[in-house]
């Protein structure tokens, strides 16, 4: 198989199986909060419990479902399977009500039985979402590339969260401002399951040995001390990712409320449309230069622009200024996200890139949304930002929220130091 270039068949797997697998991601991190807060209970804990469990779920999958791809030699089977039941599981959701809970667990446990429903739900869908992208996916996306084409791939893949979130908002948001989230979810859902048989059509299985080692010893195989000591690059790289990935997460699952609640922008749609088009244009055009300018080189850099792009949207609140400020913060959002996965990528030993999956979860997911969306709720509970609707007194995301992912956001210069210091130490010798 020619690495160096990346063949047309290749390209259609990465971006329609990446595409409508971010859809669903888009769903999960996103509309499931709204639908939450809309429908069920507006106290920010049910949310931030729900992205807890979630990444929680995600994690362990990943390092199940990721050492298994590695031991049978697919990926293929898992993706194929995977997106079948994810599609499945997100359809789901359309019959989660608050009356439906109450028939179910009894009228007076009905919001609370209906949130944690919801959060029920949330790690299932998680569990199969995991299994087919996270793990098998993201496996596979290593598989078929190699170093010097991975700045070009993850600038793309980079985007595609974007993409997903400019489609969904432009083209379905109005299905949720309607309260038609049964038809939303229904919809997608089947979009989910729909690729999950075209997959078993365009990707191509890459050429693996299945691995006749201990199963249960490889799920812990990255947590080992000494693979840690001889992999050090990747750890750094792993905890650069997850102070960026908490300090995203101290505003992102957030975002939308802030927008509704507290800038009460009716068009919010607009706003993130504008903002999602010009970081991807961004992330497109910076994948070839990432990748000749040197990775580490653009990580401050990069960090840099999102870190000014969140201090202004601490302070804008007029439409045009949040869309300015909200560039800037997406684009660097987008670039740092590009350069530290082509990172891990590049310093995951060769073989086991099933084995360090369920390891990049850790770092990027469960650490970061066990802590950054209890930063934000702090931040939000700590204000006495409210409105009442319906005699029911409900708390708003504030800007707050932007200015304590800033100041996470700093503390990625740590590893990033760590790791010049380890490519320096390797030039001298």
């Amino acid at each position: 198989m020619n690495k160096a270039k990346l063949s047309g068949r290749t390209w259609l797997s990465l971006v329609l199986i990446g595409l409508v697998g971010q859809f669903a991601w888009t769903i999960e991190n996103m509309y499931f909060n709204v639908f939450l807060y809309q429908t069920i209970s507006t106290d920010p804990r049910y949310i931030a419990d729900m992205v807890a469990w979630s990444a929680a779920s995600a994690t362990l999958t990943t390092l199940l479902m990721g050492a298994l791809s590695d031991r049978i030699g697919k990926r293929k089977a898992l993706v194929v399977g995977g997106y079948l039941l994810w599609g499945l599981a997100t359809a789901a959701f359309g019959l989660v009500t608050v009356d439906n809970a109450g028939k179910l667990f009894g009228a007076a446990d009905a919001v609370a039985a209906a949130a944690t429903l919801v959060i029920v739900l949330d790690c299932l869908m998680t569990f199969f979402g995991s299994t087919a992208n996270d793990a098998a996916f993201n496996a596979w996306v290593t598989d078929v590339t190699e170093e010097s084409n991975r700045g070009r791939a993850e600038s793309v893949l980079a985007i595609l969260p974007l993409i997903s979130m400019l489609v969904i908002f432009g083209l379905f948001d109005g299905m949720t401002q309607r309260g038609e989230w049964q038809k939303f979810f229904f919809t997608f859902g089947g979009l989910v399951t729909a690729v999950g048989v075209l997959s078993l059509f365009i990707m191509k299985e890459p050429p693996l040995t299945p691995r006749k080692d201990n199963y249960f010893g490889n799920l812990l195989y990255g947590l080992r001390p000494s693979v840690v000591a001889k992999n050090r690059e990747l750890y750094l790289s792993f905890a650069a990712f997850a102070l960026f990935s908490i300090a995203v997460q101290v505003f992102f699952p957030y975002l939308i409320i802030y927008m509704q609640n507290y800038l009460h922008f009716d068009n919010y749609a607009i706003v993130l449309g504008v903002v999602l088009l010009f970081a991807s244009l961004v992330s497109v055009a910076a994948g070839r230069f990432i990748d000749s300018a040197g990775k580490l080189n653009l990580v401050l850099p990069a960090a840099g622009v999102m870190f000014q792009g969140l201090i202004a949207m601490y302070f804008v609140r007029n439409m045009t200024a949040v869309i300015i400020a909200g560039c800037v913060m997406m684009s660097g959002y987008m670039l740092v996200t590009a350069i530290l996965n082509a990172l891990i990528r590049d310093h995951t030993p060769e073989g086991k890139a099933g084995h360090f999956q369920g390891i990049r979860m850790i770092f990027a997911v469960l650490i970061p949304m066990l802590i950054g969306p209890r930063i934000g709720a702090l931040a939000i509970r700590g204000s006495d930002s409210t409105y009442v609707e319906l005699g029911v007194t409900k708390t708003v995301p504030t800007p707050a929220i932007y200015l304590a992912a800033a100041l996470v956001l700093l503390t990625v210069i740590v590893p990033v130091i760590f790791l010049r210091r380890e490519r320096a130490g390797k030039e001298h010798k």
